[in-house]
């Protein structure tokens, strides 16, 4: 659901008690529609996040991390030019409307304060982040409009700014009661009777409509014509007052709908009662909060899902294809282990030359390599002589031998890469932001799976670093996230004598206790532990196996694929991931 403008209105209230008088440290640009403002006053700090998303957009203090790109984006530097270092003097909506302007005092290069306004427009796939001067002239925005967003409306750096048409609605907190029930008579009596809140009046959802018609009639379907009837609407009229009463008092309770499994569904600013048992809401402390738990911890897996599904495919595609020569190959190799036969064939057919008639397809004789003795029956090709048929059971023979030995060097390769391609698999599932993506594509590019692209110019990418926490008793733990970080961190970060921990038999990331030469105490061990089972394929389980040795046992086998190590020395501790713990322990 889009955010509502009655929400909003709830949501700007809350967001003014902190941010009137703050200032803005920092200005960040994670994804192309969303900016990260860092921003201090007196004993808070926090980071507001603006996303213009079609369908996701919103304004709220978030407590997700989000990663920079190598180069900020345009708009990013102009946002960093003209608003770091800004205090917030007033935030203001207009009537109903889904549209925040946030005024601004920013300095100059002189240090001189001037006032801005940075309006942020919350209107589904209209969404913008807009910056004004005192005077309304568009200093830059997000999405430049040069045809008409509405009728005549164009948004461009230099123009003057106008806010957006309204759509011909009624702000239900500027009319009387008396208003209100004449446009609920007057709504068309074959309308629902959500359809008729919801076209009569600003600021309503198609949730909160629904919700009105359900608390007044106890369906959500009701027709005009049948509540005209049971009491002339009057019902209708007493939620619409109730509503009215409650925005005109400020009077909203972040509430969030979640599904039986506890999977967010829809948010609201009022309690909500017309799913009954099948859904349930739930309250929350803030609204930020709310939309925090709503929208951005699932919009940071499915942009992450959407980033990784095509290269996701192909290294299935890979994985399977290896899977299934492997399979082909352990069946040949089956196959060889019969080959002794042949030679007994080539050397009984050698011993039974004058016997064998020309033209012969059998040749039974007596069997000396059989312990019991007996005859065999050895098949013959009627169009060679019996040495011909005897060189050919030898060569039979020695090709089998060879294969016997070249499969088993394929087959040991095969499965080392198929268990290289599932630790991708692993990476990519796991892969929070869109430069672990971007790693993960150039380790499969530095291995082969991937054609480099053809680029006339080579980008130089810097190095991201392995993630770090800090344990409750002070240690740095470093954990890789993808496997040319798990080998930058273990063969060349680490040092001999740190602490190396992976979950047993399973793939996952390396993760390092740096000890400095001491050994850790078991707490700091335990929680490296739940890190490294919590960055692996058994994040969900509980009771996982975490061996954990020194590093000068961990050893990387010449030609071994990027990650693969072997290690000795090891001892075992079984821990549960626990995503909380990551969340504390996690080094900003």
């Amino acid at each position: 659901m889009p955010l509502d403008a009655i929400t909003l209105t709830a949501l700007k209230n809350e967001l003014s008690e902190t941010l009137i008088g703050a200032r803005i440290d920092r200005v960040q640009q994670s994804e192309s529609d969303m900016l990260i403002l860092s921003v201090r006053r007196l004993n808070f700090s926090g980071k507001l996040l603006i996303c213009a998303g079609s369908g996701a957009s919103r304004v709220h203090f978030t407590s997700e991390r989000f990663e920079n790109p190598d180069r900020p984006p345009m708009f990013c530097m102009l946002m960093r030019k003209h608003i770091e270092g800004a205090r917030i003097a007033g935030i203001t909506q207009p009537p109903m409307e889904r549209l925040l302007d946030v005024e601004l005092d920013a300095p100059d290069a002189l240090g001189d304060f001037h006032k801005k306004h940075l309006i942020i427009e919350l209107m589904g796939r209209y969404s913008n982040i807009v910056l004004t001067d005192a005077e309304g002239i568009i200093v830059g925005c997000l999405r430049h409009v040069g045809s008409a967003m509405k009728e005549g409306r164009m948004v461009l750096p230099g123009m003057i700014y106008r806010f957006p048409e309204q759509a011909g609605k009624t702000d239900i907190s500027a009319v009387s009661a008396e208003k209100i029930e004449e446009m609920i008579t007057a709504a068309g009596l074959d309308k629902t009777a959500e359809r008729a809140v919801l076209d009569a009046f600003m600021g309503f959802s198609p949730l909160l409509s629904r919700e009105v018609a359900f608390r007044a009639y106890g369906e959500t379907d009701i027709r005009m014509f049948e509540a005209a009837a049971m009491d002339r609407g009057q019902a209708l009229l007493r939620e619409l007052l109730s509503i009215k009463e409650t925005v005109g008092a400020g009077d909203f309770s972040p509430f969030i709908i979640r599904d039986t499994n506890g999977v967010p569904k829809d948010l609201t600013c009022i309690q909500i009662n017309q799913y009954e048992e099948k859904l349930h809401c739930e309250k929350l402390s803030t609204f930020s909060e709310l939309l925090d738990e709503y929208y951005t911890k699932r919009y940071k897996v499915e942009r992450s899902r959407q980033r990784s599904t095509a290269l996701l495919k192909h290294v299935k595609t890979l994985r399977d294809r290896s899977r299934r020569k492997l399979e082909i190959q352990k069946k040949e190799l089956i196959k060889t282990y019969d080959r002794e036969t042949l030679r007994e064939c080539a050397d009984i057919i050698m011993a039974n030359l004058g016997r064998i008639a020309r033209g012969a397809s059998v040749l039974r004789a007596e069997n000396f390599y059989a312990e019991d003795g007996g005859t065999i029956d050895i098949p013959l090709d009627p169009a060679r002589s019996p040495q011909q048929n005897a060189a050919k059971y030898y060569k039979d023979y020695q090709k089998a031998k060879n294969a016997n030995r070249i499969l088993a060097d394929q087959i040991e390769n095969g499965e080392g890469e198929l268990e290289y391609l599932e630790s991708v698999i692993d990476e990519i599932e796991r892969a929070e932001t869109e430069r672990d993506i971007a790693d993960i594509r150039r380790e499969l590019e530095y291995s082969g799976y991937i054609q480099k692209p053809k680029q006339v110019k080579k980008e130089k990418h810097a190095a991201q670093q392995p993630m770090h926490f800090i344990s409750s008793s002070g240690y740095n733990i470093y954990v890789g996230s993808n496997n040319m970080q798990n080998d930058m961190l273990t063969l060349k970060k680490a040092f001999k004598s740190d602490i190396w921990l992976h979950t047993q038999k399973i793939h996952g990331s390396h993760t390092v206790i740096s000890a400095g030469g001491a050994m850790p105490d078991e707490r700091t061990i335990t929680e490296a532990a739940s890190i490294a089972a919590y960055f692996s394929q058994a994040r969900e389980s509980s009771n996982v196996p975490v061996d954990y040795t020194l590093v000068k046992y961990v050893k990387k086998p010449n030609g071994a694929k990027p990650g693969m190590v072997i290690y000795s020395t090891y001892k075992t501790i079984y821990v549960t991931p626990n995503v909380e713990l990551v969340k504390k322990l996690r080094a900003e």
